[in-house]
């Protein structure tokens, strides 16, 4: 807060390891006792949710599975995510941010798109304090699986820590123009509270103070102590009998240039085994006609292997174009492998292919000649050629989403190449 210049609102985000008591881990990577997760927690006004850029993501078309669809048809719904929000199914434009995109970011990793929804909780699900939830899940053998949590924790995190650490977490709005309110004010009898608390007489006057900061709170206090004739409240653990006489809440008219509040946060939580483990079934898939051949369709900005560097045979000849090619990529944060064993270039097509590695180039007997190369795209087998020299910005842009396998196909020639 204090390194935005004491501005809302902002977010922090990290990743590292979780842990959590796991009784009996099971299900591969999806229930562990030890897990990588990623979250962000975004602080924000409780009163002013809406999101400078949730139009970005206002346009998308999200299977949603409401807490409503749930209870009533049991079906999820593609459904504009502008529109549930501006219907009220999502509760505010920053929720509704974030999981636009959760969305985005998990497509691009390679999810399945027709695997993914986003379920809200239930209410009987739903924590007490909570605004609003909803999972991103995703479908693989064990069914729907929660990887992503996306929460409106309303501003219980800061109250909570707040009261624990006897730490100042709220923030600050400056008003415009100072403004005439009327405020609710606890008067104290210190006589009394000294009298019945003696040393804890602090305690007892800090937490009444502070309850006059939420007028709800303050006159369902003073309601109760006017019939009940006093209030037992807790506070670091101990019981405190509040008898009346020992403080009233007077509204007063005060005129104020701002106001302390403590902040609402919205808190996307990542779990990144699940998440890869999901992406790992989504993208494995076997070529038609032939079980033997199995492919791992990665995104290339997913792929650890990028681009494979094959010559077409052991021949010395194309041994000057390996490594410079290969150095080139690399240089490029492309990374790349040359598989220069003795098996046939079909076979080492197809062991890329298993590795998820996205495109393989090719060297043949007509490099030497044309300083040309064939360029092969993993899942369709398509291939082009082109100047060796434009291989690795060509690649480059593509891992970067730039551009497409589509717009490299309208620039180069294509080669027809049948696969042994």
């Amino acid at each position: 807060y204090d390194y935005n210049g004491s501005k809302l609102p902002f977010g922090g985000a990290t990743i590292g390891t979780a842990f959590r008591n796991e009784i009996a881990p099971r299900a591969g990577l999806l229930r562990v006792r030890e897990f990588t997760l990623a979250e962000i927690e975004y602080f924000l006004h409780p009163d002013k949710k809406d999101h400078p850029k949730f139009s970005n993501v206002a346009h998308l078309d999200l299977l949603l599975y409401s807490s409503q669809m749930q209870l009533e048809t049991g079906r999820a719904v593609v459904t504009n995510l502008g529109q549930a929000v501006r219907e009220g199914m999502i509760d505010n434009e920053t929720l509704g941010y974030f999981i636009g995109r959760c969305a985005q970011f998990l497509l691009a990793a390679g999810v399945d798109a027709k695997k993914l929804r986003f379920r809200q909780h239930l209410k009987t699900e739903m924590a007490h304090y909570a605004c609003d939830c909803w999972d991103a899940e995703l479908e693989t053998s064990y069914g729907w699986v929660e990887c992503v949590g996306n929460a409106d924790r309303s501003c219980y995190d800061l109250k909570v820590h707040s009261e624990k650490s006897k730490t100042d977490l709220t923030a600050w709005e400056e008003f415009a123009e100072p403004q005439t309110l009327e405020v609710l004010e606890p008067v104290l009898n210190m006589q009394m509270i000294g009298k019945a608390f003696r040393k804890d007489q602090k305690l007892v006057k800090e937490y009444i103070e502070n309850l006059a900061q939420s007028e709800a709170d303050a006159l369902q206090f003073q309601d109760k102590l006017t019939a009940d004739g006093k209030v037992t409240i807790t506070v670091e653990g101990q019981d405190f009998e509040v008898a009346a006489g020992m403080v009233t809440f007077n509204k007063v008219t005060k005129k104020i240039s701002g106001k302390s509040f403590l902040p609402s946060v919205i808190e996307p939580s990542y779990g990144i085994g699940r998440i890869l483990y999901a992406i790992l079934e989504h993208c494995y898939w076997q070529r038609e006609g032939d079980e033997q051949r199995e492919v791992l369709s990665l995104p290339p900005n997913m792929a650890p292997i990028k681009c494979a560097i094959l010559p077409l045979s052991s021949n010395d000849v194309f041994l000057p174009f390996l490594d410079p090619l290969c150095h080139s990529l690399t240089a490029l944060g492309v990374h790349a492998r040359v598989d220069d064993s003795s098996t046939s270039i079909g076979k080492r097509y197809a062991r890329m292919d298993e590795l998820g590695v996205p495109f393989a180039c090719t060297v043949d007997f007509d490099t030497p000649k044309d300083q040309c190369v064939t360029l092969r795209e993993r899942d369709s087998c398509q291939q082009v050629r082109l100047p060796i020299s434009e291989v690795p910005p060509l690649l480059k842009s593509i891992v970067d989403r730039i551009s497409t396998w589509e717009q490299v196909r309208e620039k180069y020639q294509h080669v027809v190449v049948k696969e042994a």
